[in-house]
């Protein structure tokens, strides 16, 4: 699992000093797809169904839920029309992958509930859906087979073995949808952090602050990446999505939190998330001897060394040479400046490393079954800043495995496409010739909304500069139906 920033074979801790040393571097809007008319299937741009197909459908999905026998069999057979149609479409029509991103709420458990859902994301176009199974400190499990810590979205009583996951992965494909479980990673949620028996797990800064008080808004929880509890916690909740076999798996949260202002950049030891008791002694640990792993401590508990601290540890250790750590190798340059600079990076990089570690932690139980894995991050999460600073949420995700997909969250608003094309653009640069790059959108259809362009001309704008992409998301299904996902979010099941 350490085959990112702080090693590649020899060692689970070994680290490379080039890659100490590198660190991060740093009309139409599209062809239609006009099917034959066949009866009560036709699509149009985008593989959007029309206005008759999409009222008859309804239709017979609002007698069938009346009870109604001859509507039901109708209902069943005019979605797997739609899903041949739909499937045929894509095939023909840029992008072949065009998925939404949803939130489900308890309600959606009403009878017809996630019909109309998955109805409407069919007539807008989609393939694909990324459902959000993990949020919030919450699961999408059911409350009588959910053997995770974090508590069921589903709580009211008679809920208990209500499964809306395995529900909307099983009704997605009567539809022709392609059903991806979507999950906050390092960001464990409040209920997380207030349970007695997980104490101590939570990622901790320099001055003794977990991203409780950090972020401010008592939704981002972030763990230390190499605390034990937090990964065997992690990989038991995969394990129990993964059950249900959905088409693909998604992780999101793969970074520390971000600040505002000064606190949006890492500058000093004291900045980065690795002074909980595990990431601590796991960094402690990169020494090669005794020299290294006193020169680490001093550095991490005081913030700089000094040149009396190099004189004091050589005189502690006089049979060694040079104070050593992973990644280093002795030229005689053992000045306190130079020292300090080499124990940043070592340390930045140690951060990194934990959170490509718990990606690897994440993503195996779905190599293991043969599950599509993907990672979702920000394109601009990576980069250095100023004279030696770094992004603080330290996600590399240009280190992440070229074998999973890469969702790359390209929300740029600059009220033309320009900043969106660019996050994309530098993540094709970046990615292996291999690697399945699908962007994220952020936007509504035939609209510009908060200063982002239409996501007809985000799409086209992509098309134009990066031809290789050949699928996107948008989030969110919320941005497109808002009236919709308010009624569903607020109503009451009792």
């Amino acid at each position: 699992m350490s085959n990112g920033f702080l090693g590649r074979a020899k060692h689970r801790w070994r680290i490379s000093h080039r890659v100490v040393a590198a660190l991060w571097t740093s009309g139409s809007l599209v062809s239609q797809c006009w099917l034959a008319p066949t009866a009560q299937a036709e699509t149009a741009a985008y593989c959007k169904f029309t206005n008759e197909a999409i009222a008859q459908k309804e239709t017979l999905r609002l007698n069938a839920l009346k009870g109604n026998p001859d509507s039901d069999n109708r209902y069943k057979a005019i979605l797997k029309q739609h899903g041949d149609s739909l499937r045929q479409c894509r095939t023909r029509t840029w992008p072949n992958d065009q998925a939404v991103w949803l939130r489900l709420y308890p309600c959606d458990i009403r009878p017809g509930g996630l019909d109309d859902i998955l109805d409407r994301i069919v007539n807008r176009g989609y393939n694909k859906v990324y459902v959000e199974v993990f949020f919030d400190g919450q699961v999408l499990l059911p409350a009588a087979d959910n053997p995770t810590p974090w508590p069921s979205a589903l709580r009211s009583p008679g809920t208990e073995r209500v499964d809306l996951l395995a529900q909307t992965i099983q009704k997605g494909r009567e539809r022709g949808l392609q059903v991806y479980a979507w999950m906050f990673t390092m960001n464990f949620g409040y209920n997380y952090a207030q349970r007695a028996d997980r104490q101590g797990v939570l990622a901790v800064n320099g001055r003794g602050e977990t991203s409780l008080s950090f972020v401010h808004d008592q939704s981002q929880v972030f763990i230390d990446p190499y605390n034990n509890q937090a990964k065997t916690d992690y990989y038991q909740l995969v394990q129990a999505v993964l059950k249900r076999r959905p088409d693909g798996i998604l992780f999101d949260y793969i970074r520390y939190p971000r600040g505002t202002g000064a606190d949006s950049v890492a500058t000093k030891v004291e900045d980065l998330w690795i002074y909980s008791d595990a990431s601590r002694q796991a960094l402690y640990n990169r020494g090669v001897n005794n020299q290294g792993r006193e020169l680490i401590q001093r550095y991490v508990s005081q913030g700089s060394i000094s040149a009396s601290d190099v004189a004091s540890v050589k005189k502690l250790y006089p049979e060694e040479g040079s104070p050593l750590w992973q990644g280093r190798t002795s030229n005689g340059n053992d000045t306190a400046a130079s020292l300090n600079w080499q124990l940043w990076q070592l340390s930045v990089a140690h951060a990194a490393q934990g959170v490509l570690d718990f990606l690897a932690l994440a993503t195996l139980p779905a190599q293991r079954s043969g599950i599509k894995a993907g990672a979702v991050f920000f394109p601009d999460g990576n980069q250095v800043v100023g004279q030696g600073g770094y992004d603080s949420r330290l996600q590399p995700w240009d280190h992440f495995s070229p074998s999973i997909e890469w969702h790359a969250m390209s929300y740029g608003v600059c009220g033309n496409t320009g900043c969106i094309e660019n996050l994309v653009k530098r993540v094709v640069d970046r990615a292996s010739p291999d690697t399945v790059v699908i962007p994220a959108l952020a936007g509504t259809w035939g609209k510009a909304v908060q200063n982002r362009p239409s996501l007809e001309n985000q799409m086209e704008a992509l098309r134009q500069r990066v031809p290789g992409i050949d699928g996107v998301s948008h989030f969110a299904y919320s941005w497109q139906d808002p009236q919709f996902d308010r009624d569903r979010k607020f109503c009451r099941l009792n």
